[in-house]
């Protein structure tokens, strides 16, 4: 399935959840649902790319003031034969990546402040080689819409919750039925991203390592990655997770798996150097029919 079909099938599976909040809501409400999903169709696909980072504080660098990204960044860009993103750069402790925008022609990579501080260059450049992997198989823009649409639900059912329990009105929603829409439909959501979220990480590892010809910078950023994000609190909406390289909630475990956005670092790690391997004469390692390790 290209990923043109993926967005429309995306924006059509998270419109109806959208509708589905209004109608358990009540005829008021769902006139107003299907109003918001045809404005979030068209905002989500123009301006997805904003949103997302408004919700993180990035702003914008010019090359003057971060010369080192904008360097690795050019060179990659070249290799790759894709226009050069601009870069952004995010006020935030934990070290993390991602890149967004509608198409190559209008991408972005952002970087927070924590990964510049703890990766040292080599590293830092398999990591923006994998974001522009992303830019170049034109995953950004089905995942800066997931991310956008899927906070725009999360923050439907909260309110929808808030006037569920707050309403006096025989006619409004139960607070049993409130409360059930604030628990799932941020999880029904999340599911919904699950099916664009995991494999396009292994891809863009694999063609992210191939671009920078060094699989092992990316495995060892990685390593480094999973262990500042266990370590350092993130500061994004929860909705968003799928964007950033490594989960920047620390990683889950046990049944919390299942509703992960990425697959495990550990076998993202193994492939890498799998990958490293068989450049240097070794088994090849790198099988497209393995399975994630969820």
């Amino acid at each position: 399935m290209t990923n043109q079909i993926k967005t429309i099938v995306l924006l059509g599976a998270l419109s109806a959840l959208l509708i589905a909040i209004g109608g358990a809501l009540g005829p008021d409400f769902l006139t107003g649902a299907v109003v918001m999903a045809a404005v979030m169709n068209l905002g989500a696909y123009f301006f997805s790319d904003r949103i997302v980072l408004a919700l993180q504080r990035a702003e914008e660098v010019a090359p003057e003031q971060a010369p080192e990204l904008h360097a690795i960044v050019g060179e990659l860009s070249r290799r790759a034969g894709i226009p050069e993103p601009r870069v952004y750069v995010i006020p935030q402790a934990q070290p993390n990546a991602f890149a967004t925008g509608r198409n190559p022609d209008h991408a972005v990579v952002a970087v927070t402040e924590g990964i510049v501080r703890l990766l040292d260059a080599r590293e830092l450049r398999g990591v923006l080689a994998h974001e522009l992997a992303h830019v170049r198989n034109r995953d950004i823009l089905i995942s800066s819409i997931a991310a956008t649409v899927a906070a725009a639900v999360s923050y439907v059912a909260h309110v929808a919750g808030f006037l569920g329990v707050s309403s006096r009105d025989d006619d409004g929603p139960h607070p049993l039925q409130s409360l059930l829409l604030v628990l799932v439909a941020p999880i029904a959501a999340t599911l919904i991203q699950l099916g664009v979220s995991r494999s396009r990480e292994f891809e863009a590892d694999r063609s992210g390592a191939a671009l920078s010809g060094d699989p092992e910078a990316l495995a060892r950023a990685l390593e480094k990655l999973e262990a500042g994000a266990r370590a350092i609190p993130a500061q994004v909406e929860p909705a968003t997770a799928s964007l950033f390289i490594v989960n920047p909630f620390g990683g889950v475990r046990t049944v919390l798996r299942w509703f992960s956005t990425h697959p495990s670092t550990e076998e993202r790690v193994r492939r890498l150097r799998a990958m490293a391997d068989e450049s240097r004469g070794g088994a090849p390692g790198w099988s497209r029919g393995a399975q994630p390790g969820f």
